[in-house]
């Protein structure tokens, strides 16, 4: 591997994402150098696909050019023009507000600046960095996922947070790089350097790139090595709506994962209710349990390979009508797919939440008496004070609560295994952000998605991973080697 360049690597990506499509933001940039859009398709664009942003800003802006025109709209009408944009509801009351605090605030003006946009209603920093450098054409450093990811891919800086990033590339990043920066790894993120199965293949910097932590994808027709030796790639994922996140790219996440099975948790729908693009993914068979009450709970697993034997439910009507088990036979292992109550606000489903963990807990320990057992999902529950980011000020909170630890002290003593603390003893490692006070970008989050084995079968796991780079849900997918 030749030695790392900063700018020998981004005159190279420069020349090759000219090619790629332009990030949305960037995009509009270049047609107007109206402030005013160019901060309204930020807003829209956050964990939205370009082309979906695209089409609703044009529908916006065509019937609010100005702000004017944006204070002139209902918040009804706004939430109706900008659908299906990811979280179009709070990005609706976000837009209604927005005209009212530029004229109380700034005299009806856009900021050009990073801290004062940052007080505009949806504006975080990554926004208000990104106004800055396209609208306005001021030094500023927008560090969104893919920035922050290739960055620390490339060794460049050792962040754990896009906060982080932004802070540590403002004062090793030469300043001629600010303005293009986001654009430029925006695009080679989304075409090369992607998330999930990156195509490192046929990368143009391949041969500076150090590549940390980093699953290249598998080309077929090449190595098969991993699969010859009996090795599978388990995933688990509350999708928070499985119709919500095939609007953001599910069945594109799903491909590009690659995986065996894929557990999804919180599906939120029946089977008839489901286009049949998330019924029938190619290379795989799905298997759901529905709650019985419609747009609530449910589980769906999608399997490469035939089960022995499908178990639905656990044979407890009142865990069963809520549709939270489903279980996957096969020759050497069970695959247990799991979405755990949560305990409510003041509590108030403690106790079934409790006699749902014992019932789930009996029926594993059933099943690994004759076999492996891998169990997975949302277990609505932060183990240790190193599982999320304010365990003094949730003690008493759901999720966090004395009694649903002791319970995961007690599953875990009696046999089974938190497969990512066997690799990893990292304090801000989260698999769930709240969708307020930018708590994602802030990494203030809760681990509460696991993977976990009885404990003689954790020599056959070989790998653990959280996805926290895969957007479409609150949760982000968290992943597991099987041999």
């Amino acid at each position: 591997m030749m030695q790392f360049s900063i700018p020998d690597v981004l005159q190279i990506l420069a020349k090759e994402v000219a090619g790629y499509a332009v990030p949305i933001v960037d995009l509009i940039g270049v047609q107007t150098k109206d402030p005013y859009k160019v901060l309204v398709a930020t807003i829209l664009s956050a964990r939205t696909k370009d082309e979906t942003t695209a089409k609703a800003a044009a529908k916006l802006f065509k019937e609010a050019p100005d702000l004017a025109g944006l204070a002139d709209l209902s918040e009804e009408r706004l939430t109706k023009l900008i659908f299906p944009v990811g979280f179009y509801k709070n990005k609706a009351k976000f837009l209604a507000r927005l005209p009212g605090v530029l004229a109380s605030e700034f005299n009806n003006q856009i900021p050009d600046e990073v801290e004062p946009l940052t007080r505009l209603p949806g504006v975080g920093r990554k926004t208000a960095n990104l106004v800055v450098a396209v609208a306005f054409k001021k030094p500023a450093i927008c560090v969104d996922t893919h920035v922050h990811r290739i960055m620390n891919i490339w060794g460049y800086v050792e962040t754990k947070t896009p906060l982080e990033t932004e802070m540590a590339l403002r004062e090793k990043l030469p300043p001629e790089y600010w303005l293009s920066i986001n654009s430029t790894l925006v695009a080679f993120g989304q075409g090369t350097c992607r998330p999930v199965a990156p195509h490192c293949d046929r990368c143009v910097i391949a041969r500076f790139c150090p590549q940390l932590g980093v699953r290249p994808r598998k080309i077929e027709g090449k190595s098969r090595k991993k699969n010859e030796a009996g090795m599978r790639k388990f995933v688990s994922w509350n999708v928070n709506g499985l119709r919500a996140v095939e609007k953001k790219g599910f069945v594109e996440i799903l491909a590009n994962l690659n995986a065996d099975l894929v557990a999804l948790q919180e599906i939120k729908a029946q089977p008839e209710q489901l286009s049949e693009t998330i019924k029938n993914i190619p290379g795989y068979t799905a298997y759901w349990f529905s709650a019985q009450k419609k747009g609530y709970a449910g589980v769906a697993t999608y399997s490469k390979e035939e089960p022995l034997s499908v178990i639905y439910g656990i044979d407890h009507k009142d865990h069963d009508y809520e549709g939270r088990v489903l279980t996957l036979e096969f020759a050497d292992f069970y695959f247990i797919n799991a979405y755990f109550p949560n305990a409510q606000h003041g509590l108030l489903r403690m106790d079934y939440k409790l006699q749902f963990n014992r019932d789930l807990q009996t029926f594993a320990n059933t099943l690994a008496k004759q076999k492996s057992v891998v169990i997975c999902g949302d277990f609505n529950v932060a183990h240790k004070e190193i599982d999320l980011t304010n365990p003094k000020q949730n003690e008493k909170n759901p999720g966090y609560a004395p009694q649903e630890r002791a319970w995961m002290d007690e599953f875990l003593g009696t046999g089974f295994v938190d497969t990512f603390r066997m690799f990893n003893q990292e304090p801000g490692r989260y698999t769930w952000w709240s969708y307020r006070f930018n708590a994602r970008e802030r990494n203030l989050g809760w681990r509460i998605d696991y993977f976990c084995v009885d404990q003689k079968s954790t020599k056959r796991v070989t790998e653990v991973a959280i996805l926290n780079d895969i957007m479409g849900s609150d949760h982000c997918p968290v992943l597991l080697g099987f041999r």
